[in-house]
């Protein structure tokens, strides 16, 4: 986007935080004044929010570009997988077309017509994409970008979205020059490349655009990386939340990150289970809501790739057996979650205390502070940080295993 490096994109990306200061001051206003019976339903539309926030992605670029190909495996998916987009040399696309994440299905992203396509002009295309839908949008070339992609982005950016330049197959480019040549420094190709597409769309009026070098089977190597931080970076706060959550698992770093999205939602939950007339766990002193806690189990593994869909399309891409991966993650909570699995779990936290700063989240304090040490709250809390955190080490392992990393 405009004239800021994808270095800078980068450093502009943080950790989204569960709440805005705005609806931390409102909780916190609400507690003063109604006491925890306020606060309660409050959370719980923010929860259910953050369940039906959508992001859609378009992606759009000549016919040929490796558009598909990119939205497979933004997704995690191979081409032959349930749910993949169809991927081939000619004009497969022919109207936008909604891909689903596997495990988070409001995050969308669209298959936009070739904008070479004989079957629509500059003027149609505009259109008939219904532009304003889409959060932002990733204009694709695997070659030299042209007057088309250069006309769609101003009228992007006149419409006030977000764009992106992504030129895609540079793994092929790479290889057949190696091929042809003696000597060969990839960084420097890289740079030769970049500065042709640079220079390209600053001829056909993009001053200074960023573009982004990557392979859509190679999304450890090249500009990935950071492309995926820059997408991050420009969302806003709840987006920017759902889009690391949607990312694959390539990686032990986007593991933590996710990790650390999924914690600052604990206590909420917590606060929610302490309130709706919490079930006694069978065996356990103490008391949960067991809804809560296994539908947040659940979503935790779908997260960090742990369920099994996710692991079966893991094997896929990286070789190795399901069989395999399952043994890295080496936890009890790949299985079926039922009020047995939550008693072990209970047992092995009753008598464990939660310290001040690990409550040090957002107004925990404030709530934290109106349940006794034996109430659901507490229980609760203490319940899916220890999940989270074996489920996290489980991935991180899966990860490496998968990588060999």
């Amino acid at each position: 986007m405009g004239g800021s490096s994808s270095s800078q994109q980068a450093a502009q990306s943080e950790t989204p935080t569960f709440f805005t200061q705005e609806e931390l001051n409102k909780l916190k206003s609400e507690f003063e004044t109604g006491g925890v019976e306020k606060v309660q339903p409050l959370l719980k539309k923010k929860v259910i929010g953050l369940k039906n926030t959508e992001l859609n992605i378009a992606v759009t670029g000549d016919t040929g570009a490796g558009k598909s190909t990119f939205i497979n495996a933004m997704r995690g998916l191979c081409s032959e997988d349930e749910g993949a987009a169809a991927v081939g040399t000619t004009e497969t696309t022919m109207e936008p077309t909604g891909y689903s994440h596997p495990n988070l299905p409001n995050v969308r992203y669209w298959d936009l017509p070739g904008t070479g396509s004989p079957r629509f002009t500059a003027g149609s295309y505009l259109r008939k994409m219904q532009f304003q839908k889409y959060d932002f949008f990733i204009i694709v070339s695997a070659c030299r970008f042209r007057e088309n992609d250069a006309n769609l982005a101003k009228e992007i950016k006149r419409l006030g979205k977000k764009f992106y330049f992504v030129r895609s197959k540079i793994d092929a480019d790479l290889y057949c020059m190696q091929r042809e040549r003696k000597e060969f420094d990839e960084v420097a190709e890289m740079e030769k490349i970049r500065s042709d597409c640079v220079s390209t769309l600053g001829n056909v009026g993009i001053p200074d655009p960023t573009v982004f070098l990557i392979s859509s089977f190679k999304q450890d190597q090249y500009d990935f990386a950071e492309l995926n931080e820059a997408l991050e970076g420009d969302l806003p706060n709840i987006k920017k939340r759902i889009f690391v959550l949607a990312l694959p698992n390539l990686s032990v770093e986007i593991v933590q990150k996710k990790s650390e999205l999924l914690k600052k939602g604990i206590w909420a939950l917590a606060t929610i289970s302490g309130l709706v007339g919490a079930i006694p766990v069978p065996g356990v002193s103490l008391a949960c809501d067991i809804g809560i806690l296994i539908g947040a189990i659940v979503q935790f593994r779908k997260c960090l790739g742990l369920d099994d869909a996710s692991l079966h399309r893991l094997a896929n891409r990286t070789g190795k057996s399901v069989e395999e991966l399952k043994a890295a993650a080496k936890s009890p909570l790949l299985g079926e979650i039922t009020p047995d699995v939550i008693t072990r779990v209970g047992w092995g936290v009753a008598a464990v205390t939660v310290s001040a700063l690990e409550l040090a989240l957002d107004i925990v304090p404030v709530i934290g502070s109106i349940f006794g040490a034996g109430s659901s709250f507490l229980m609760t809390f203490k319940i899916l940080r220890d999940v989270l955190k074996d489920l996290t080490e489980s991935a991180e392992r899966v990860v490496r295993v998968a990588f060999e990393t």
